[in-house]
């Protein structure tokens, strides 16, 4: 075993193409194994354990530089950078990200989670190397997903601009999380059959010096003639005319081909785009089978392929979703659906095979989604676009300038929001209500459960106006679900359980772990009000200066940072109104949560019944 030996990325270079290719298939193994146990990003990583090989037996880490465009791909990088051993911990509260981040190791230059913005880090290293004097190699590895994705072309435009030394791999898989969409895509698919570039590039040289009694003057003054032909004949085109070296495609799993292409590239003055053909998933079938699938999976059985999953557990939020998109969108011709490049994770899947001439899928581009539907919705129809909430906060202006301040009726539903588990801080959905409650004229919805997410839904779509939903990762709280829809009052909250010295008033998640809490409190003889509020904007005025105004106190839940959130909200309102209240605030703290399950970081933040109630308890003062 070549693997157990391999400690830091400089060993790679003591090693032959054949002890390169054995540890390739060594890494696969050992990939595999471990993401069966904890789940993660299996198939683009399977796809980039030779590339990753390639690159790191050509350059020297990390004085050179490699930058992973979502990090989706990077399990071997990990697993080569002296983190064999924690990679058995992938994803586990206490172990490694299952993305680069820069507090973790040395190796990882640059901290990713989201799309399209290795090339823009990229640039910057390489503009702070030349202003610093000194030389290093600068690599930005970006999936052709993220080429979808507006940041990665402002980024290639201001490289070739720059003309700085940098070296983009574009790891062209035909995939980013399903299959990619857009022209781009279709470019990319269209090259991987063309000729290579400098052989078509000489053939037209050799071609217009043959021409008799002309030569070499033909060559020099034929330039017009030769960009057209090359528009026509050569592969990376649009690369050339950004202003970088084109090279490729070249196959992705062919170690000796990619490092002579490296030692060639790393030696050119100026921008270069290496295209590099991949399979995601490569070297496990059912991976290759079903990469959209395996993208990011939880624990499964490594014969089968089979998903490990609990049986007998409530239906998942996005699920619920799905099907109430579905049920509305059959009765209202108005309703079209947006996803950004995620059809299956946000619940459209079956939305755009049922409706596909309502259905859009724009790439990994949330800021286009956004705009997108305001312009739907200026012509009449109620777009619905679903994003995971970390996703969106790209979205903020176009939320803002685009929908918001124009009034119009785009329903945002965000899932995954609050704590979303294994992928840790760059997936949490922790912010969504403290930037949402700052634009005028939003309504802003949290379920309580997934039968409220129904109706929420229905009052989302026929409003009109901007609204968004927000709803956790997971599974529902098993709660039946009604067979009709039903219109919620615009602000108007719901009153769980009256009575007693205090109000908690929760959203979202929170209002069931409410309702545990005074059941805790009531045994200790803490009698307690629960509020389900429904709206964090509007809030519902009326309903919280009612129980202030007979309460000892006030607690207010959310799954969200207190900075600007819900229990914010509450604070503005009673202090605006003039009520001297004591208000306990719960809720994500003001600092960036790390990867674990869904109830351990829960625990970590203070939010379960247990840990609320002993705290509500000590602010009465009372045993």
């Amino acid at each position: 075993m070549l693997l157990e030996y391999i400690d830091k990325p400089e060993q790679l270079h003591t090693l032959n193409i054949d002890q390169l290719e054995q540890l390739a298939g060594e890494l696969r193994e050992y990939i595999i194994k471990t993401v069966s146990q904890t789940g993660g990003h299996l198939a683009p990583s399977l796809g980039a354990v030779e590339l990753t090989l390639a690159l790191y037996s050509t350059f020297h880490l990390p004085v050179d530089k490699v930058v992973w465009d979502v990090g989706h791909q990077a399990y071997a990088h990990k697993i080569l950078t002296g983190r064999r051993e924690q990679f058995k911990k992938l994803r586990q509260k206490g172990g490694i990200t299952g993305f680069p981040c820069r507090k973790e190791s040395a190796y990882d230059a640059f901290g990713v989670g989201h799309a399209s913005t290795s090339i823009s880090g990229a640039l910057g290293m390489a503009a702070a190397r030349d202003i610093l004097g000194r030389g290093e190699h600068v690599i930005a590895v970006i999936g052709d997903g993220a080429m979808t994705g507006g940041e990665a072309f402002e980024a290639l435009n201001h490289a070739g601009d720059l003309k700085k030394n940098l070296i983009v791999v574009l790891n062209d898989n035909g995939m980013s999380i399903d299959c990619n969409v857009g022209a781009m895509s279709e470019y990319l698919s269209k090259i991987r059959v063309a000729p290579q570039y400098r052989q078509v590039k000489e053939d037209l040289k050799g071609f217009l010096r043959s021409i008799p009694h002309i030569g070499d003057t033909v060559v020099k003054t034929a330039e017009y003639l030769k960009d057209g032909m090359r528009a026509v004949l050569v592969p990376g085109e649009i690369f050339e005319e950004m202003g970088f070296v084109y090279v490729g495609p070249i196959d992705g799993h062919n170690i000796a081909a990619m490092k002579d292409v490296f030692e060639r590239v790393r030696l050119v003055d100026g921008p270069v785009l290496v295209h590099v053909h991949t399979k995601k998933g490569k070297g496990y079938l059912p991976a290759e089978l079903q990469p959209d699938k395996f993208h990011g999976v939880g624990k499964f059985d490594i014969p089968s392929g089979k998903v490990i999953k609990a049986s007998g557990k409530p239906p998942t939020y996005t699920s619920v979703f799905s099907d109430a998109i579905v049920t509305l969108a059959e009765k209202n011709t108005r309703i079209a659906a947006i996803t950004a490049a995620m059809p299956e994770g946000t619940g459209l899947k079956r939305f755009s095979e049922l409706y596909p001439e309502r259905y859009f899928d724009v790439g990994i581009a949330e800021e286009h989604a956004v705009t997108l539907a305001a312009g739907m919705a200026t012509a009449g129809i109620h777009p619905v676009v679903a994003i995971y909430s970390s996703f969106a906060q790209r979205s903020y202006d176009q939320l803002m300038h685009d929908v918001c301040l124009q009034n119009l009726p785009v329903t945002l539903c965000l899932d995954r929001a609050g704590l979303v588990g294994a992928d840790g801080a760059t997936h949490h959905g922790a912010f969504d209500l403290s930037y949402l409650r700052t634009m005028p004229g939003m309504v802003v919805m949290a379920p309580k459960d997934e039968n409220e997410l129904r109706h929420m839904l229905y009052t989302a779509v026929n409003y009109e106006g901007p609204a968004a939903v927000r709803y956790p990762r997971g599974e529902g709280i098993g709660v039946p679900l009604d067979s009709d829809f039903n219109e919620l009052e615009i602000g108007k909250a719901e009153v769980i359980r009256d009575g007693g010295s205090i109000a908690i008033l929760a959203v979202g998640t929170m209002v069931s772990a409410a309702c545990k809490t005074a059941e805790l409190l009531l045994k200790r003889g803490i009698n307690c009000t629960v509020v389900n509020m429904r709206f964090i904007k509007p809030l519902d005025k009326e309903c919280i200066l009612q129980v202030a105004d007979k309460m000892e106190a006030v607690v207010t839940m959310e799954e969200n940072v207190l900075n600007g959130g819900f229990g914010s909200a509450v604070v503005e309102l009673l202090a605006d109104e003039g009520r001297s209240i004591p208000v306990l605030r719960f809720g994500i703290p003001d600092e960036f949560i790390e990867q674990g399950t869904q109830s351990e970081l829960r625990e970590q933040c203070g939010l379960t019944p247990e840990q609320m109630s002993e705290k509500i308890n000590d602010m009465l003062n009372r045993d």
